[in-house]
């Protein structure tokens, strides 16, 4: 009897190098017409962003700051006023927090009854 081998025929370590080079190959092909296909994408929604930019005009501070203008100009839109927050004096704030302490207080107070009933509920 003879013994042969049994299983899988064993591969050749030159096949297997020259199989991945072209694997390698390929992928990188792939890779480099992806770039390509994403750089004419990027090129046409840039071009696309520009009409539509121009279609809007100069009107607004983020077009005159994507466009390159000084500050100064993009801060306020042409012919608009700038809305600004309005600041809470001292007493307000103080009213506010007052509120809130005692609204918080409640709320602990409850919080503990409601323990307590259940407590007792279970004994």
């Amino acid at each position: 009897m003879s013994r042969g081998r049994r299983g899988r025929p064993r591969k050749n370590p030159g096949d297997v190098l020259i199989k991945s080079a072209e694997l390698i190959g390929w992928a990188l092909g792939g890779i480099e017409r992806e770039i390509v296909e994403t750089r004419h994408r990027l090129s046409a929604l840039t071009a696309q962003a520009n009409q539509l930019r121009a279609r809007i005009g100069a009107g607004g501070a983020r077009a005159a700051l994507l466009s390159g203008a000084p500050l100064a100009e993009a801060a306020t839109p042409a012919g608009r006023k700038r809305h600004r927050r309005h600041k809470l004096s001292p007493e307000a704030r103080k009213r506010i927090s007052d509120r809130m302490t005692k609204r918080w207080a409640e709320f602990r107070k409850n919080k503990n009854k409601n323990k307590k009933t259940l407590k007792s509920a279970e004994v």
